[in-house]
C-alpha cells in the first residue's frame, strides 16, 4: 500500500492522478523547527516527513512532499493572517516567481528523491482582486498565498508542472515510479 504522507488536502486528490489505492497520514514534524539552504529545503522537509511516516508504517511504501514559492532567492511562506496575505500578494503581483517540490519515495526496493521546479508569472493584481481573494479565505495555509487552481485570475503564465504549483509534482512521480 503506498501512503501519502501529508495533511494537505490538495495533494490527497493529486495523488489519486497516480494511484488509487494509497491512504493518507500526516507526519508528525514540525516544519518551523527546521532550517535549510533553499536549493535543498522542501526536500529536507519531505524527507523529514517520509522518514517519521516509515517509521510508523515499515511495510508500505511512503511518498512525501513539500512546496515552496521562492522570490528574489527568498522563501514566501504561508500567510500568518489576512494581513500577512494581502502583502504576499502585493508582493508577487506582476513578478516571476519559482514554485519548488521537492518529494521523496521510499519503497520496499528503492528509494527517490527528487526536486521539481515550476516559473509562474503573476498578473498585475489589482488591490480589490487581492482583497476579494484574501477574505474568501483562499490565502489561507497556501504557500505564497494562493492557490493557482482557485478560479481567480492571479497567473498569467506557468513554465513546468500545473501540478507542481498545485503542490505535488504528479507528472514528475509518475515517471518515476
Amino acid at each position: 500500500m503506498l501512503i501519502l504522507a501529508s495533511s494537505s488536502p490538495r495533494r490527497k486528490e493529486l495523488i489519486k492522478k497516480i494511484t488509487h489505492r494509497f491512504k493518507v497520514v500526516k507526519p508528525n514534524v514540525d516544519e518551523r523547527h527546521y532550517h535549510f539552504p533553499i536549493a535543498i529545503y522542501p526536500l529536507k522537509l519531505a524527507e523529514l516527513k517520509a522518514n517519521e511516516v516509515k517509521k510508523r508504517y515499515p511495510h508500505d511504501d511512503v511518498l512525501a512532499c513539500d512546496t515552496i514559492v521562492v522570490l528574489n532567492n527568498k522563501i514566501i511562506n504561508k500567510p500568518k493572517d489576512d494581513k500577512d496575505a494581502i502583502r504576499i500578494l502585493k508582493l508577487l503581483s506582476n513578478k516571476t516567481h519559482i514554485v519548488v517540490s521537492g518529494y521523496v519515495y521510499l519503497g520496499q526496493k528503492r528509494i527517490i528523491k527528487r526536486i521539481v521546479k515550476t516559473k509562474v508569472t503573476f498578473n498585475k493584481l489589482s488591490t480589490s482582486l487581492i482583497n476579494e481573494y484574501v477574505k474568501k479565505g483562499l490565502a489561507n495555509g497556501k504557500a505564497g498565498a494562493y492557490g493557482i487552481q482557485d478560479g481567480y485570475p492571479l497567473v498569467k503564465s506557468i513554465d513546468g508542472s500545473y501540478d507542481n504549483v498545485v503542490g505535488l509534482p504528479t507528472e514528475d512521480i509518475k515517471k518515476c515510479l
